[in-house]
């Protein structure tokens, strides 16, 4: 199936609304990052993030990469513009999820990738890599927080060539 903005959208408000719902049933839940820093943080990075002004999701990871000592300036393109931003920056549909991130020396970052992994990527700048991607919004994931919940799920290596491999598994040891 084809993510296109207007499911991610819908994605977003379903996602927003089961998030809000458990925690409403477990108040003592804290809305956390899934991932903690690390210990020897790089350099703070300014991140340039392409979302719908409406995506709760999309603004509960922006918080988590924040928190991770990231910089970001928001940009709310209309649905054709977030697309073009995708397309134009190499991301195929397969990979794509609610919101797109770029690093000022170009590297993207697409969906709820968390912040420490974004920092490994960024210190081993991988050769043939664009960037780095978790399609879809795997339940656990920055910003997809939901109670305990927790969801395995991969962060994907975008190459030049249009070819992905996992750069790093999550959630593995739940």
């Amino acid at each position: 199936m084809k993510l296109t903005v207007l499911n991610a959208k819908w994605l977003c408000a379903v996602a927003l609304l089961i998030s809000i719902a458990a925690c409403s049933e477990n108040a003592d839940v804290a809305r956390t990052a899934s991932v903690t820093p690390s210990e020897t943080p790089i350099e703070k990075v300014a991140l340039d993030v392409y979302k719908s002004p409406t995506c709760g999701c999309c603004e509960k990871w922006v918080d988590h990469v924040e928190a991770n000592g990231f910089h970001t300036e928001i940009h709310h393109p209309d649905a054709a513009g977030l697309n073009r931003v995708k397309s134009n920056n190499g991301i195929a549909a397969h990979y794509q999820s609610c919101h797109t991130a770029i690093s000022a020396d170009g590297y993207v970052f697409e969906g709820h990738i968390p912040a420490p992994t974004i920092e490994r990527f960024l210190l081993e700048k991988p050769p043939s890599a664009i960037g780095l991607a978790v399609p879809g919004m795997p339940v656990g994931s920055p910003g997809m927080e939901m109670g305990k919940r927790r969801d395995a799920y991969d962060v994907l290596l975008l190459k030049k060539d249009g070819s992905s491999e996992v750069y790093e598994r999550m959630g593995t040891d739940l």
